[in-house]
This record gives structure tokens, C-alpha cells and sequence, in this order.
């Protein structure tokens, strides 16, 4: 094999790609990582900051990744989680000591999670940080792949093995190499903030599906004597620019009707953001010394939270199966190894993106018939405790063929087998 300047590239330091460099951290390999935002010391926490949920599985790759401890003191437990439906009599709750585990998952800001992961990923003895760098061409050949990068004015060709995308939904990479992409756009767009609640939110997540669409208040930590809440709330187009348009006292009036006063008045609403929401998957996850990771195969719906949950555990598994490679002295951008990848993710894929779109429509619909079905569901769910500890799982992110980080194990395995 012709010898080149790195084993791995990833192309797009972001929490999805950084995690992956730490993944291999204990690897003897030479990966070099290209951000095009240059990587910031930390800033003071803002009340505005915004929140990302993660699973029990994903706890447990970053426990296993050795990074958990550092994230720990940020991260807020979800003890329960309580899904309901507005005006009707469906309601499903899930309890962390039911399942048997400390929490159903955590919330987090994507500031501490940020910092959290640049802080060690700059540590890395094996990793060569690219930033601020752009992507300009990007080639690959039967021996290595070659992407041409700028920085500080300068352009430079970079050889490697094994190319990962991990540049988000509006992947360079994908771009580049013209790969296709399935497009759904889901007519709606998600208005985030964060919120202070009158009574303190014991840890509780709520998913509460509205006449306009979702609505999510997840716990966060207190900040400066301040209970918080992150919101996540779906809208049509029309009624977001509504809601935006709202003075802060209107727009508590609007999501008080809507949530309803489980958590008391609503007090305060930070600085609202929105974003249209739509479903983006590649067509292809891999090709000879390429795979793609994250949002740059598999952009979501935020209604489950699972976005980012599912693109970490496309790291633990890239990583078990780069780990794997390595140790078998295999070529790591050969395309039956990359297949090892594919094959694996494909059915985890379909399942979170069938399970998104089907709550997407099924609590979309107004329909009458289909309204009293969905509230018997939810209401079979909470009193069926196979039902209930089924869905817990998939929630948790614990459920189905596991990567050894998703199960708390380390990366290295004995057998050079794959799954």
C-alpha cells in the first residue's frame, strides 16, 4: 500500500467527528481532523445556550471513551420522561428505576459538551487538529484518498487511508463527490429557547404532542439561582413567524396553553432560534476510503431526540470496526471493511428514521379516528410493562446488536471478528 501522511482524515471537527478522533485515541494511528471554525477557549455559560439529549447508550460510549468524567458536572439526568397528548387522554411515563439504570439519559449544552470534547481531543497524541481549514477537492484512488485543503491562504494536499465525513447535514464532502441524497421536507420548523419554569422540574423530560406539533421541555441545571428548561417546539411555517413575531409575555401566554401547568407559570423565555425541519439521508454511507458519519448520512426530526444519538453510535461502531481492521493489518479504506460499517448501521438507520417519521404523522393528524387510536396506544403502553420497557430501550439507545462502546466496554477486543 502506498504510504501516505495520515491513516484517518475526518473532515469536520464537530461533536460527532471529535468524538470519533477520541474514540481512537488509543489507537496506533495517525488521524489528522479538518474544522473549518477554529476551536475557542471557553466562554462564560449564557442562559441562551442550547441543549442536546443524550441517551443512556450514549452515556455509556463516552464512559467508555473515557470522557464522561469531564461532562459529568454539566450534564442534567432525565429521571422520568412524560409523554402526553394536548386535550386528550393518552399519557405514557417512563421511570429510570423502573428500567433499572440511574437515569433514562442526560441533557447537556452544546457549549459544555463542545468544550468538553475540543479539550481533549487537543490533548491527543495521535491527532493532528487542521483549523480554520476548508475542503477545496477531495479524490479518491485505489490506494489513498487526496483532499486538497486551505489554510491561511495556502493550499495543501493531504493523503490518507480512509476518508470520514463528519461536516453535518450540508456535508462538502457529499458535494464534492456528488453523492445523492433522499430529501423529505416536513412542512414544519422548530422554535428553540430556553425557558424558567415556576416549580422546579425534578428532573422530568416532557414530550407533549400539540394541535401545531411536538412540544419538548427537557431539564437543565440550575444556573445562577435559575430553574431551566430547554424547549423544542414544531410549528408550520405560519405559525412560527407568529410566535417569533410575539413579544416574550405573549409567547409564555401561547406555550403555557399549549404544555399546560405541570411545571406551574412559565417566567422567563430566553432568545428565541428557529430552523425548518426536514429529513436528509445519503444514499450512499460508504465508498473505497470514504464513510460518512452524523449528520452528514442522517439528518432528523428532533421529535425523539435521537439526532446526535444516532450519530454516535455511527462512531462506536466505525471505531469497533477501524479497530478491528487495524488489528487484522487490513486496509482500512478497503471497501469490504467499510461494508462492515454499512451493514451494521443500516438497520439501526431504519429504525430510528421509521420510528421518527411514524410519530411525526401519527401525532400530526387531527384525525378522530386516528386520535382516540393513538391516545389507547399511548395509554396501552404505560399500563403494559413489556410495551413500556420496549420502548424505554429504544429511547435509551440500548436496544439491538451493540457496539462495545454502547456497552460500556472498551474499544479493543479479543477476536478480530466482525459483527
Amino acid at each position: 500500500m502506498t504510504p501516505t501522511d495520515y491513516d484517518i482524515l475526518i473532515i469536520g471537527g464537530g461533536m460527532v467527528g471529535t468524538s470519533l478522533a477520541i474514540a481512537l485515541r488509543d489507537q496506533p494511528l495517525r488521524i489528522a481532523m479538518v474544522e473549518a471554525t477554529p476551536f475557542r477557549a471557553a466562554d462564560q455559560p449564557s442562559y441562551d445556550d442550547r441543549a442536546i439529549a443524550l441517551s443512556q447508550g450514549s452515556r455509556r460510549i463516552f464512559d467508555a471513551m473515557g470522557q464522561w468524567n469531564a461532562l459529568v458536572p454539566a450534564a442534567t439526568p432525565i429521571q422520568r420522561i412524560h409523554v402526553s397528548d394536548q386535550g386528550h387522554f393518552g399519557i405514557t411515563r417512563l421511570d429510570a428505576h423502573e428500567e433499572g439504570v440511574e437515569a433514562l439519559g442526560y441533557v447537556i449544552t452544546g457549549r459544555a459538551l463542545g468544550q468538553g470534547l475540543v479539550a481533549t481531543a487537543s490533548e491527543l497524541d495521535n491527532l493532528d487538529l487542521i483549523s480554520p481549514a476548508t475542503l477545496c477537492a477531495l479524490k479518491l484512488a485505489d490506494e489513498h484518498a487526496t483532499a486538497v485543503i486551505e489554510c491561511d491562504g495556502q493550499r495543501r494536499a493531504i493523503t490518507s487511508a480512509l476518508v470520514i465525513a463528519a461536516d453535518g447535514g450540508d456535508s462538502s464532502v457529499r458535494r464534492l463527490l456528488d453523492i445523492a441524497v433522499t430529501e423529505k421536507d416536513y412542512h414544519q420548523t422548530a422554535i428553540i429557547a430556553n425557558i424558567t419554569p415556576q416549580r422546579p422540574h425534578q428532573n422530568v423530560a416532557y414530550e407533549r404532542f400539540t394541535a401545531h406539533g411536538p412540544l419538548a421541555l427537557l431539564p437543565l441545571n440550575v444556573q445562577d439561582g435559575e430553574q431551566r428548561c430547554s424547549l423544542v417546539w414544531t410549528h408550520g411555517p405560519e405559525q412560527t413567524e407568529y410566535l417569533l413575531a410575539l413579544d416574550d409575555n405573549g409567547f409564555l401566554r401561547e406555550l403555557q396553553d399549549a404544555f399546560g401547568w405541570r411545571l406551574g407559570r412559565l417566567l422567563k423565555v430566553g432568545q428565541r432560534a428557529s430552523y425548518p425541519l426536514r429529513l436528509v439521508q445519503a444514499r450512499e454511507q460508504i465508498r473505497p476510503r470514504l464513510a460518512l458519519i452524523g449528520n452528514a448520512a442522517h439528518t432528523l426530526h428532533p421529535i425523539a431526540g435521537q439526532g446526535f444519538n444516532l450519530g454516535l453510535r455511527d462512531v462506536a461502531a466505525l471505531a469497533e470496526v477501524i479497530s478491528k481492521a487495524r488489528a487484522a493489518d487490513r486496509d482500512l479504506g478497503e471497501l469490504t471493511v467499510l461494508e462492515d460499517y454499512a451493514h451494521w448501521r443500516e438497520r439501526d438507520h431504519r429504525k430510528v428514521i421509521g420510528f421518527t417519521n411514524v410519530l411525526v404523522h401519527t401525532f400530526s393528524n387531527r384525525f378522530p379516528p386516528l386520535s382516540i387510536a393513538r391516545n389507547l396506544g399511548l395509554l396501552a403502553t404505560d399500563v403494559l410493562p413489556p410495551l413500556k420497557h420496549a420502548l424505554a430501550r429504544n429511547a435509551m439507545g440500548i436496544s439491538g446488536k451493540l457496539p462495545r462502546l454502547a456497552r460500556g466496554l472498551p474499544l479493543c477486543a479479543p477476536s478480530h471478528k466482525f459483527p
